[in-house]
């Protein structure tokens, strides 16, 4: 991302200038990819590496519980974490999207079923990010006794209320890129990445950091870690449906990315790993 757009985002924290550079990354996103072939891969290596956390680890976002405690913090917490960054006891950062970033042809889509359903419980976002292939169905719903109202930006645009618990609601994402996840019904804290892929070498780290590609063809590609931003950039006035109020949203840092080059033989594994962090 260019400095000057990003310095001039930072000094003004304005929802405008947060739409132009999501739009930027979703424009960028989309040209990297391209078009994709799926073909038969009787040969394919496998790739595996991890994601870890380098220095001092940034103290955990959280935010105070301003609306429905009783569903939200059934615990009787007074603030509910933000997700934003997860670094296990061995550095392991989860909820990194690890991709391939120049693959042209491969395997058919395989990605896992429950990265493509949303459920909002206990005013928290499940999963905090989501992988669903171009062209399929992201199935959403609420756990909650509550209303919620999920609000897409980026790749997909939509204000999707969810007045009853339980009921599955379900849209087609058509375009290729990143999609900001917000909740219009007062939960300001609630937020999620989803992530439209237009081919199966995606994945998301798990809880020590670990990621695997399997069915790989042969050859060299460039493989990109992309942890969503973790620092708290400023909050945006954003509005309650329910209430017809004003409230105040969290505003996030920029992404980074880390990118490396990964060479596959045939019927070999590969590994790489990835090391972030503030510098």
């Amino acid at each position: 991302m260019d400095g000057g757009l990003s310095g001039f985002c930072m000094r003004t924290v304005t929802t405008r200038c947060s739409l132009l550079l999501l739009l930027v990354a979703v424009a960028t996103f989309a040209a990297a990819q391209g078009s994709y072939k799926v073909i038969p891969v009787t040969d394919g290596g496998t790739i595996s590496g991890t994601v870890k956390w380098s220095g001092p680890v940034p103290k955990e976002l959280d935010f105070p519980v301003t609306k429905d405690p009783q569903i939200c913090a059934p615990e009787g917490n007074k603030t509910i974490s933000l997700e934003r960054l997860i670094v296990g006891p061995e550095g392991g950062v989860a909820n990194t999207i690890v991709y391939l970033k120049n693959i042209s042809a491969g395997k058919a889509m395989d990605l896992p079923e429950q990265k493509r359903h949303l459920d909002q419980r206990h005013c928290r976002y499940i999963p905090h990010i989501l992988l669903v292939p171009q062209d399929a169905e992201l199935q959403m719903q609420s756990s909650d006794a509550t209303l919620h109202t999920i609000h897409m930006d980026g790749a997909a645009t939509y204000n999707l209320p969810f007045p009853f618990p339980n009921r599955i609601n379900a849209r087609t994402m058509s375009t290729a890129g990143l999609v900001n996840l917000r909740c219009n019904g007062g939960h300001v804290w609630m937020n999620a990445e989803m992530m439209v892929v237009p081919h199966p070498y995606y994945a998301v780290t798990d809880e020590s950091g670990r990621f695997t590609f399997t069915g790989v063809p042969p050859g060299t590609y460039q493989i990109v870690a992309w942890p969503e931003g973790w620092g708290l950039a400023g909050k945006e006035q954003a509005f309650d449906v329910l209430t017809e109020r004003s409230v105040q949203r969290p505003l996030f840092t920029q992404p980074k990315t880390w990118e490396k080059a990964v060479t596959v033989n045939a019927n070999q594994p590969s590994t790489i790993n990835f090391v972030i962090g503030n510098k």
